[in-house]
């Protein structure tokens, strides 16, 4: 091995894949699939992974990859994730590499995540400039919600199958620059929750609503009482959301149904606060629903925990984007960020860091139909991961504060 630091992988050192790069992005992004349908992705993913000397292990959780590659004798190892599923929904961005998937396409990144592993795989495989243990990790269904793919995976011994000292991923941010890295230790992506409520009336004519116990009436009083459930119930200084994001009820102007029915998405950050919230929205939902004679159904359901990135880790993953792009380009400490991510429950095993990597400051957001993953970023990604292997498995790991 050569000696500490003398030839890490640079931005340059990937110059020459970029045409790779985003060929295979693009392929990816034309042919999307959706959660626990990967299964062109995985394959493309397994071919090229074997083609470059990875031993790999095809079916784990579903159609997750794992390749793994050693070399030398360190005793260190550590793995590195990408996710690998696309979302139902129709593309708009009208580019030559746009869906062909009638209402799927690639509107979260997730192509460009699996080829910036790919490049750093291909390069590590080619200059093999560690010691030690890698294991790549490509996951299905991250999108799934529940029973995602980063469960599945985890069930199927992912850690004991492929013992690893730290697991790292990251996600475009779509809304900075392009190549700016951000980082945030501890609490560092929210838990998300979910809450389907069908409030239960007594239909009858438009023309008589006193013979009726109208659920649409009681679905718009509690649409605004639960606003009170974060500004009255929980601390300021905590962060917390509740958003209702389907209401659905009735057929006609002139009937009022038995029955409405509403969906709500549950963010937060503190455990405590998570417990509060799932307490006082049950309890307020119940007693709303009945102090207007109505009777009321709710299916609670919790979902991604929080992302808690640790602090040594986080350091180390900092130290490693500021060689490579310098301290201009990496912002930290940066978040909370209110989305979710199923790289929490690897975090619930393993030390590790996730992080996020800007997507362009123009960029639409992400779960949008014109959203596309800027191809800038492949060639930076693939050094980061590059590097941040090489240098893990150097077991010289600066531990900065994060």
């Amino acid at each position: 091995m050569n000696a500490p630091w003398a030839c890490f992988c640079q931005l340059g050192d990937l110059s020459g894949s970029a045409g790779f790069l985003r060929e295979t992005r693009h392929r990816l992004h034309s042919k999307p699939e959706l959660s626990f349908e990967e299964v062109e992705t995985s394959e493309l993913v397994a071919t090229l992974l074997t083609e470059w000397g990875y031993q790999v292990t095809r079916k784990v959780g579903g159609h997750g990859v794992v390749g793994t590659l050693m070399a030398g004798d360190g005793p260190r190892s550590v793995a590195v994730r990408a996710d690998m599923d696309a979302l139902p929904i129709a593309e708009e961005t009208g580019k030559p590499h746009a869906s062909r998937v009638p209402g799927v396409m690639h509107a979260c990144g997730h192509d460009g995540h699996t080829t910036m592993l790919l490049g750093a795989a291909k390069q590590l495989a080619k200059t093999r400039n560690f010691s030690g243990t890698v294991h790549l990790v490509f996951q299905p269904a991250e999108e799934a919600g529940q029973d995602s793919g980063a469960q599945r995976m985890i069930a199927d011994g992912l850690f004991d199958r492929f013992p690893c000292d730290a697991i790292f991923g990251l996600h475009n941010h779509p809304g900075v620059a392009a190549g700016t890295f951000l980082f945030g230790s501890g609490p560092f992506m929210s838990a998300s929750d979910t809450a389907k409520i069908v409030i239960r009336g007594k239909g009858g004519h438009a023309a008589r609503p006193h013979l009726s116990v109208d659920p649409v009436m009681i679905a718009g009083s509690l649409i605004m009482a639960l606003q009170t459930v974060v500004s009255r119930n929980i601390d300021p200084t905590q962060t917390a959301i509740v958003t209702i994001g389907t209401v659905h009820a009735g057929i006609a102007a002139n009937v009022i149904p038995d029955s409405a029915t509403m969906e709500l998405s549950i963010r937060s950050f503190d455990p405590a606060v998570r417990e509060r919230l799932e307490a006082r929205i049950i309890g307020l939902v119940k007693r709303h629903v009945e102090g207007y004679g109505g009777s009321v159904e709710i299916d609670y359901q919790r979902g991604y925990p929080v992302v808690v990135n640790s602090a040594a880790e986080t350091g180390f993953a900092i130290g490693v984007a500021r060689e490579l792009v310098g301290e201009d380009k990496v912002v930290t400490p940066f978040g909370p960020v209110t989305g979710s991510e199923d790289f929490g429950f690897y975090l619930q095993h393993k030390p590790g860091c996730f992080l996020r990597l800007g997507n362009g400051e123009d960029c639409p957001m992400l779960h949008n139909p014109k959203y596309d993953f800027d191809d800038a970023n492949l060639t930076v990604g693939a050094a980061f991961w590059t590097r941040l292997v090489e240098r893990f498995l150097a077991g010289e790991a600066p531990v900065e504060p994060a």
